[in-house]
C-alpha cells in the first residue's frame, strides 16, 4: 500500500528545495551588484563572475546525468532525496565561509549545491509511480512543474530582497535553514525500495546508447535542438539581467533586477497556456514562426539602448518620491515590460510543442531515459548560455548586445529547424 504522506512532504520538500536553489544564486549574484555600486568592481567583472557563478548549477547536470540516474534508479529514491540535500547544505555551509574568510568559498560551496540538485532531480520525477496510482501521474508531474516554477519565481525575488536589506550572513543562514527544512521532510516519507537488479554499467551503456539513437532520429534529434535553444535563451537572458538592469537601464537595487526575471516568467506561461490551447500534440509547423518571433523580441530588447530606453529609466526613478514608489517605479517603463512578456510569450509557444513531441513520440519503453537525454541537452545548452555571458566582456560585447548575439543565433538555428512531418502509421 503506498503511503498518503509522501506526496504532501515530496511536494513541499521540493518548493522550499527549489527555493533555496535560486535564492542563493540571487544572493551570491546580488553581491557582486552592491560591489560595483560600490566601485570594488567593474560592469565587465560583474558580468564575467555572475556568467562563472550561474554556471556552476549547470555543470553537475551534464557530468553526473548518467550517473544520477543510475543511483536513483538502484537505490531508495527517498534516500537520494535527502542526500540530494544533505549536499545542498554542506554548499550553502561552505558559501556561509566566505563571510569571514572571502569570496572563493561560493564557488565551491554553490558548485556542491548544484551537486546536490542534480542527485535530487531524477528522484523528484522517478519516486511519482512509486507512491501514487497511475491516473493520478500526469496531474502530479503537472503540480511538480508548477510548484518548481513558482519557487524559481519566489526564489530569486526572495534571494535578491534579503542581500538588498540583510546582513550576508543572515542571508546565507536563511538559505542554510531552508535546505536543512527540505532535508527533514525526506526524512519523514516512508522509504522507498531499492531495485538490485539495476548495474551501472548498463544502467550508464543504455543511457548511451539511447542517447545516440534520438540523435540518429530526423525529427526528435531536431526537437532536442530546439527544446535546447529555448533554454540557452532563457539562461542567458536571466544571467544577463544583472549587467543589464544595472548599467543600461540604471535600476538601483538587486530586487528591481529580479523582476525583470518575473516578467520575462510571466510571458512564458502565457505562452505555454496558448500552446496547450492552439496547437494539438506534435503540431510543429509553427515553431519556425515562433523562434522568429522570439529572435525579433530579443532584437528589440537589444535596440532598447539605442532607443534611449535607459534615460527614461533613469528619469522616471529620479523623479519618484517615497521608497515606497520606487520600489515599483520601472513598472512605469511599459515598453520594457512589453518586450519581456512578449519574448517570453514567443518561448512558451516555442518549446512546449517541441516537449509535448517529445513525450509523445519517444519509446513509451523508454520515456524516462528521454526525459534524462532532454535534460542533458537543455543543461548543455544553459552551460553554453553560461560561457557567453562570461566571455562577452572580452569579446567586446555589451549587456545589450548579448541580446543581440541571442537574436543572431536563434534565427541561425530555426531556420535551419526544417523538422520532418510526424510519420503516420
Amino acid at each position: 500500500m503506498k503511503s498518503a504522506r509522501n506526496y504532501p512532504l515530496l511536494l513541499l520538500s521540493q518548493f522550499i528545495g527549489a527555493f533555496g536553489d535560486n535564492a542563493i544564486l540571487a544572493v551570491i549574484v546580488g553581491q557582486l551588484t552592491l560591489l560595483q555600486q560600490a566601485g570594488s568592481i567593474t560592469p565587465d567583472q560583474l558580468r564575467v563572475r555572475s556568467g562563472l557563478y550561474s554556471s556552476l548549477l549547470f555543470i553537475p547536470y551534464i557530468l553526473l546525468a548518467p550517473l544520477a540516474g543510475f543511483l536513483n534508479d538502484r537505490y531508495s529514491k527517498t534516500a537520494w532525496l535527502a542526500g540530494g540535500n544533505i549536499l545542498k547544505v554542506v554548499g550553502a555551509s561552505l558559501c556561509g565561509l566566505s563571510v569571514w574568510y572571502g569570496p572563493f568559498w561560493q564557488g565551491p560551496g554553490y558548485f556542491i549545491v548544484g551537486i546536490g540538485a542534480a542527485i535530487y532531480g531524477p528522484a523528484k520525477y522517478g519516486i511519482l509511480p512509486e507512491i501514487l496510482p497511475r491516473e493520478r501521474l500526469v496531474k502530479a508531474n503537472g503540480t511538480v512543474e508548477l510548484l518548481t516554477l513558482v519557487a524559481i519565481l519566489v526564489g530569486a525575488v526572495g534571494g535578491s530582497v534579503m542581500v538588498d536589506r540583510l546582513p550576508i550572513a543572515t542571508c546565507y543562514a536563511t538559505v542554510l535553514g531552508v535546505f536543512g527544512a527540505s532535508f527533514l521532510l525526506n526524512l519523514l516519507m516512508e522509504r522507498t525500495p531499492d531495485d538490485p537488479s539495476v548495474v551501472l554499467r548498463r544502467s550508464m551503456g543504455e543511457f548511451h546508447t539511447h542517447l545516440m539513437d534520438l540523435f540518429r532520429g530526423p525529427r526528435l534529434a531536431k526537437v532536442l535542438v530546439g527544446t535546447a535553444l529555448f533554454w540557452v535563451c532563457g539562461a542567458a537572458m536571466k544571467i544577463n539581467f544583472t549587467a543589464w538592469g544595472l548599467n543600461v537601464l540604471k535600476l538601483p537595487s538587486n530586487t528591481q533586477i529580479a523582476l525583470l526575471g518575473l516578467w520575462l516568467s510571466v510571458g512564458v506561461m502565457v505562452g505555454s497556456i496558448l500552446a496547450g490551447l492552439l496547437y494539438p500534440v506534435g503540431d510543429l509547423r509553427h515553431s519556425r514562426a515562433h523562434g522568429l518571433f522570439l529572435s525579433g523580441m530579443l532584437l528589440l530588447l537589444f535596440a532598447a539602448g539605442p532607443l534611449g530606453l535607459p534615460d527614461i529609466a533613469r528619469r522616471t526613478w529620479e523623479s519618484t518620491g517615497p521608497d515606497g514608489v520606487r520600489s515599483v517605479s520601472f513598472v512605469l517603463l511599459p515598453a520594457i515590460v512589453t518586450l519581456l512578456i512578449g519574448a517570453g510569450v514567443a518561448a512558451g509557444l516555442f518549446l512546449i510543442p517541441f516537449n509535448a513531441a517529445l513525450q509523445s513520440e519517444s519509446d513509451p519503453g523508454k520515456l524516462g531515459k528521454t526525459i534524462a537525454v532532454q535534460n542533458l541537452c537543455d543543461n548543455v545548452g544553459m552551460a553554453a548560455a553560461g560561457i557567453l555571458c562570461t566571455l562577452a566582456p572580452s569579446a567586446g560585447i555589451s549587456a545589450g548586445g548579448v541580446f543581440l548575439v541571442l537574436a543572431v543565433v536563434t534565427m541561425a538555428v530555426v531556420t535551419w529547424l526544417r523538422i520532418p512531418p510526424q510519420r503516420t502509421a
